[in-house]
């Protein structure tokens, strides 16, 4: 196998588990340089990737500026920053693993798309929901034929309340102007995952959604702007910042992304981010203005329909029905468990899929795990698994959530070639 090596640009959640699983799971693989702007990240990625102190920068562009030193780019930065590092690194003939969205417009993803193309760079985005065990095994029982032709599929993308709070009301992913719509920064893996089983162009798309819980006019009498600051309501809130980052200590994903700290934050650095940081805000004071549920219809080519629902009022967690001409089958993400019925012969077959589980601690079902492994291969040694689609492919799902996004604004249904060819 061909000894690879990455450069990682944004040393946050993402570019920390993708560097700690590619270290992990190839002895073949050296990361040889880490950008990264916050000083307690920069020191955890030299202890990670083992690399020295020349080969840590502040900022990507550092990385990107000089010649190309190594076989692939890890771009894990925020959103709106993929479109101009993918580009610098593309033009420099980096290959990329960018973590999703691809970019948070659709003329940047098209560029992004056309620019890989034209360099001859291959591309993959962090589509990890392809990469579970459980939508590998509802892919293999869809291609296999056992549901016949497949009509319409239902699923359902359930946020959890307290992720919603987290990220889409105090958090990086809050505010379009910042980032971009809930759609494309929460469920283009859903989009994609979507068109991935049917194996057919989306043709149309229509969507209904709002922002209506999470706004000012419901907060709460008495209520401060910091939870910490003693909110008269604190004891019966369910979004109470100090009971979720303060007091929770097993919750190290909430914890590390309000204080910087990846791996042991600690009770007098939580406190400071909750007195003056954005997650220490109550949920009705804040500057969020992405839907808190939204819905979406979609139609395929051959006629297939498809029916998708995102809201924030949940535990958490993705459920999926399929229905075929010969059976139908459902499944929950959580469990990993599917239920295959056959109008043959008129069984229900169960089938334990072994996904790991569907929180946002578990590494998304397996699927970190699962596209790191697929990536080594695809860049080591050129093989292609099934799980893997190109740049092209995913810019064209990108544009399904684009779509239905436009519907939802605009009120109409959206043609998905003609929505491309107005970009």
């Amino acid at each position: 196998m061909k000894r690879l090596s990455a450069v990682v640009a944004g040393y946050g959640m993402r570019g920390h588990i993708y560097s700690k699983l590619l270290k992990q799971l190839s002895e073949a693989t050296d990361i040889v340089a880490v950008a990264e702007p916050v000083d307690i990240r920069r020191n955890l990625a030299k202890k990670i990737c083992g690399i020295s102190d020349d080969a840590l920068y502040l900022d990507w562009r550092e990385i990107a500026s000089q010649p190309r030193m190594a076989d692939f780019a890890i771009i894990g930065l925020q959103d709106a920053d993929h479109y101009e590092a993918a580009l610098e690194f593309i033009a420099k003939g980096y290959d990329l693993l960018l973590e999703k969205p691809m970019a948070v417009t659709p003329r940047q993803c098209k560029e992004i798309t056309e620019a890989a193309e034209k360099k001859g760079v291959r591309v993959v985005i962090g589509h990890v929901l392809r990469f579970t065990r459980f939508y590998c095994a509802i892919k293999e029982i869809i291609d296999s034929g056992e549901l016949g032709e497949i009509m319409s599929i239902e699923c359902k993308e359930g946020v959890g309340n307290e992720h919603q709070s987290h990220s889409f009301v105090r958090g990086n992913w809050r505010n379009e102007a910042e980032c971009t719509n809930m759609l494309i920064a929460k469920s283009c893996h859903d989009m994609d995952i979507i068109q991935w089983l049917i194996g057919k162009k989306c043709k149309k798309a229509h969507s209904f959604g709002s922002l209506s819980y999470f706004k000012a006019e419901n907060k709460p009498k008495g209520a401060p702007a910091r939870c910490i600051d003693g909110c008269p309501h604190g004891e019966t809130c369910p979004y109470n910042a100090v009971k979720l980052y303060l007091d929770d200590k097993k919750n190290t994903w909430f914890r590390g992304a309000a204080t910087l700290d990846l791996v042991s934050p600690t009770d007098e650095a939580v406190e400071k981010a909750l007195r003056e940081g954005p997650y220490g805000r109550c949920v009705f004071s804040c500057d969020n203005d992405v839907v808190d549920h939204q819905v979406v219809n979609l139609e395929f080519d051959g006629g297939c329909t498809v029916s998708f629902s995102m809201n924030a009022f949940n535990k958490g967690g993705r459920t999926i029905s399929v229905y075929g001409t010969k059976g139908e089958l459902n499944g929950v993400m959580g469990t990993g468990m599917l239920s295959l019925y056959s109008f043959e012969t008129r069984k229900t077959t169960e089938i334990d899929s072994k996904a790991m589980g569907n929180t946002i601690m578990s590494g998304h079902g397996g699927g970190d795990a699962g596209i790191v492994r697929d990536l080594i291969d695809y860049f080591g040694n050129d093989i292609k698994s099934k799980s893997l689609c190109d740049v092209r492919t995913s810019y064209e799902n990108h544009l399904i959530g684009f779509a239905a996004e436009h519907s939802r604004r605009t009120g109409t249904v959206v043609d998905l070639e003609e929505f491309e060819a107005n970009l």
